[in-house]
């Protein structure tokens, strides 16, 4: 029964992963308790929400592994290491580890010493102990990496079994070609361009043979090249080409058009997620030609509606979030009002098990009609973002229209009502009058409704905070209805997912 109950607690604990106070929390419960959480809790140790720079027992159960020879080197090289109880540790720390995050390791040096040269050398012994003690290595997060640990003896047992990947390409290719002759079972890649140097990754991602995730970042921060013709992906897209049969999930910011990229994104047809920022690069004809059968998340900014429709079109029915890249809209988008009337037509259309969905519109009656239908069609929807574009604006008149937008989007929410909404989330150019809201509220009563809001009207968001509009909300949150109600920045309100 002891054991039975030491299982559950596991599995139970392994919901709390990520969730590092929880974690602590349960350690001081029992025993049993304690010995269940440490291996999860060990297993990625730098992956918490924790101040590093002051966490003294961390290096000191690192070092505590170390022989005698090392300490007494380290030593001599003026390195402080923490003082260390003779009594033994309780558990074996480092058998339950998996991960290496390489910016951690630095910081945790950082406590042995304040020179440079000091700290590199700590750090190698530290990864030459994890290379010995690891029974596996799952995860890696290179990033500023300076130690060549794919040479230590153990390492070539230990990548093997590396899953996931994350580093930048500040670092020498010649990290990524160690690693090519180690590591080709990797499921997640993750990359963040900060530099364009893109050989040894490129011969990275090649050798490959189970990546099915794929993430590729600019870095808008760092990475600076003076005329976009300097700046050609075509190593990477050519490297992904061959890993087409295996990759499920893409998720590219490229800040360069690449002429590559619609020779190779078609070829990638087993994708369940596709993050693609814009299609500059493509004409309708290749558009055509990205067929997913397989697709269920979908991610673009606004300016790639008509793009985002044709591939919705070709999808095979089976898309479950459909999200829009949170980039203020501007007044040059064009054919904006066609083709959102096209793109709301075709989720409704291709989308019946659409659950996540992201719409920006302008406020006319034709596509208030569309998202009408919507509604009454897309019934497995939860999360519903709701972005209002006018792009007519008139100073003079602007405040009654938006009043007047946010009164006919509440009317369309009540005529389309659905139970398995739990949040709606509403970004642009309305404001909710208190008898337009309150009117909505009394109509969904026996569901419970998480609201979101955003305006661009300063300081609008925030007369949901005072007066009659605080009574009336507080109201509803009593008789369950709503569940929350927020104002919130543009970036949150967007960023559905």
């Amino acid at each position: 029964m002891s054991k039975l109950n030491k299982d559950i607690l596991y599995l139970i604990f392994e919901e709390f992963q990520n969730d590092s106070k929880s974690l602590f929390s349960c350690l001081m419960v029992n025993r049993i308790w304690c010995e269940t959480v440490i291996p999860i809790l060990w297993r990625n140790p730098w992956c918490y929400d924790i101040n590093y720079f002051s966490k003294n027992y961390l290096l000191a159960i690192i070092t505590s592994y170390l022989s005698d020879d090392i300490k007494e080197y380290l030593t001599k090289q003026e390195i402080q290491l923490p003082l260390i109880s003779y009594q033994p540790l309780l558990f074996d720390y480092l058998s339950f580890c998996r991960s290496i995050n390489v910016v951690t390791i630095r910081i945790i040096a950082f406590i042995g010493s304040s020179l440079d040269y000091n700290r590199f050398l700590l750090q190698q012994e530290i990864y030459d102990l994890f290379m010995k003690k690891f029974p596996e290595l799952k995860y890696l997060d290179m990033k500023t990496i300076r130690h060549q640990i794919f040479y230590f003896p153990q390492a070539k047992i230990r990548f093997e079994s590396l899953c996931e990947l994350e580093c930048d390409t500040s670092i020498d290719s010649s990290y990524f070609y160690g690693l090519a002759q180690l590591c080709q079972y990797i499921q997640r890649l993750i990359i963040a361009n900060v530099k364009n140097n893109y050989h040894g990754i490129a011969e990275l991602i090649g050798v490959q043979k189970n990546l099915k995730y794929f993430e590729w970042r600019d870095d808008d921060d760092y990475l600076y090249v003076s005329g976009s013709d300097q700046v050609s992906y075509k190593d990477i897209l050519f490297a992904l080409e061959k890993n087409a049969n295996i990759i499920t999930h893409l998720n590219i910011y490229f800040k360069y058009m690449d002429r590559t990229l619609p020779k190779v994104l078609p070829k990638l047809h087993k994708l369940k997620t596709l993050i693609v920022t814009s299609f500059p690069s493509f004409n309708e004809e290749q558009l055509k030609m990205c067929v997913y059968r397989e697709l269920e998340t979908l991610k673009i900014n606004y300016y790639n509606l008509k793009a985002a429709s044709i591939i919705i079109e070709n999808s095979g029915g089976h898309l479950k979030k459909i999200l829009l890249e949170s980039y203020e809209l501007g007044n040059d988008i064009k054919n904006f009002i066609e083709d959102s009337l096209i793109f709301i037509r075709n989720i409704y259309k291709n989308c019946p098990s659409i659950e996540y969905l992201s719409l920006v519109f302008p406020p006319s009656k034709e596509h208030y009609a569309e998202i009408e239908e919507l509604l009454k069609i897309c019934q497995n929807l939860k999360k519903l973002l709701l972005v209002i574009f006018d792009q007519t604006f008139e100073e003079s008149t602007y405040y009654e229209k938006v009043l007047k937008y946010g009164e006919d989007l509440l009317k369309i929410l009540i005529s389309s009502k659905s139970t398995n909404i739990e949040e709606i989330r509403f970004y642009g150019d309305f404001k909710f009058s208190l008898k337009a809201l309150e009117e909505f509220l009394r109509k969904w009563e026996g569901c419970t409704l998480s609201i979101l809001t955003s305006s661009y009207i300063l300081l609008s968001d925030y007369i949901y905070e005072e007066g009659d509009y605080k009574k009336l909300i507080n109201k509803y949150k009593n008789n369950g209805v709503i569940k929350d109600f927020r104002s919130e920045s543009y970036t949150d309100v967007i960023n559905i997912d």
